[in-house]
């Protein structure tokens, strides 16, 4: 079909051309220049060829004009792009004097402006020159306002004004018009000024942007649905809050034991409990076991009870034991808990672990353990190797019948326990 068209134009073409030329042939029309006393006469057809050339002999005289000064352009660019990845690399290496003497040549050049001006000021801050900060970043706003207030805010929080970066984005995000990096500092700011409802809500815009890995906003979600829920002031509020909420949302541990945690404080732990008990039937979480342990005003009896059923399916998990460690303490039963944690510490030593040990220690009356296990858990903090105990230095650490329970696969085989649990 291409062809068939093809070739129908180039017969239209050809009729063309020829009508044109009997018309021209006929009538080649007549033009007369005259210049002072300097006549001259051509047809038509010369003339407008004869313009053509001409405009075609201007155009290459003043590109052969041009380009030396296109020459000199071009090496002014590539100059000031090196003088800008220089800049950048004496930053990344902290040479911040040479980093800003780099940066300064290369915003002669106005499209590497906006970049060189923005690490200008991450130079700047590194020296302690906060006021030649703030005007490299009111320079870079010129022709990278949003850059320039992203790294603003940044730079802001970086300082701990965690306050001011907040009320400086405050505005932009009540529009709906702030870039990714802004979005993520605002939430940011949000949350350690204590604006948990501000940080929620920018949790769509900042989506919807898909500037961020799925694991890191996946994490950033996680922080931010934990302080809303934490920061609720009514049991009612609390739990429309958590209605609200996707299935995916509701089924994020940290979140999960935030809604347990707080409506527990609120005196209903009933209903964290419960959630709490469905998430592990078909997952585990330790996070979820340890904090529905700490639940407060909830029955230990119930709880121990459940959470020695988990036991059967996670025997060697030692965040599991240091959980059934502490609602053993909260009973007063003090025996069964230092069975379970000194298990747990056998498996992996942590200081939560000592500290709850010490509590039981505590209140059976062996002040003894109880100071070393608090000085356990303090040294553990700091990294350090732990102590033995005064009257337990053979027995405890070498205890290791938490290994002995088996473990078996979904398809009924007995496995090995894992040990980095």
């Amino acid at each position: 079909m291409r062809y068939w068209l093809a070739g129908l134009l180039l017969v239209a073409l050809m009729l063309a051309a020829a009508v044109g030329y009997h018309w021209l042939a006929s009538d080649p029309g007549y033009v007369l220049v005259r210049l002072g006393d300097t006549r001259y006469e051509t047809t038509a057809v010369v003339a407008f060829v004869a313009l053509v050339l001409l405009w075609a002999l201007i155009g290459v005289l003043w590109r052969l004009g041009r380009w030396p000064l296109r020459l000199w352009f071009r090496r002014a660019r590539k100059k000031s792009r090196e003088r800008l990845a220089n800049g950048l690399v004496a930053l990344t290496e902290g040479r911040y004097l040479r980093a800003e003497k780099e940066l300064a040549r290369a915003t002669q050049y106005r499209e590497l402006r906006a970049p060189a001006m923005l690490a200008t000021a991450r130079a700047a801050l590194a020296l302690g020159e906060s006021a030649r900060a703030d005007a490299a970043l009111d320079e870079a706003a010129e022709t990278a306002p949003a850059a320039a207030l992203a790294l603003r805010a940044r730079l802001k929080r970086e300082r701990g004004e965690h306050a001011e970066a907040y009320r400086l984005l405050a505005a932009e995000a009540r529009t709906a018009s702030l870039a990714p990096s802004a979005w993520v500092e605002y939430i940011e700011a949000a949350l350690a000024t204590g604006e948990a409802e501000a940080a929620m809500s920018a949790l769509a815009p900042l989506a919807r942007s898909q500037a961020l890995a799925p694991a890191t906003f996946a994490a950033l979600e996680a922080r931010v649905l934990a302080a809303a829920l934490a920061a609720a002031r009514s049991a009612d509020g609390l739990n429309a809050q958590w209605a609200a909420l996707t299935r995916a949302q509701r089924r994020v541990p940290v979140a999960l034991a935030a809604y347990a945690t707080r409506m527990a404080e609120l005196g209903q732990p009933l209903p964290g409990m419960s959630e709490i008990e469905a998430y592990q039937r078909k997952d585990w979480s330790d996070q979820l076991a340890l904090a529905y342990a700490g639940l407060a005003g909830a029955d230990t009896g119930a709880r121990l009870r459940q959470a020695e059923g988990w036991l059967k399916q996670h025997p060697n998990n030692a965040a599991l034991l240091t959980a059934l460690g502490r609602l053993c303490v909260a009973g007063s039963l003090w025996g069964k808990a230092r069975e379970y944690l000194e298990r747990a510490l056998a498996l992996r030593e942590d200081a939560a672990t000592w500290e709850t040990l010490a509590d039981g220690y505590a209140g059976e009356g062996n002040h003894a353990n109880a100071e070393q296990c608090y000085r356990n858990a303090l040294r553990l903090a700091r990294a350090e190797a732990s102590q033995p105990l005064p009257d337990q230095a053979p027995r405890l650490g070498l205890d290791t019948k938490a290994l002995a329970f088996e473990e078996r696969s979904e398809h009924g085989v007995p496995r090995l326990p894992d040990l980095s649990r």
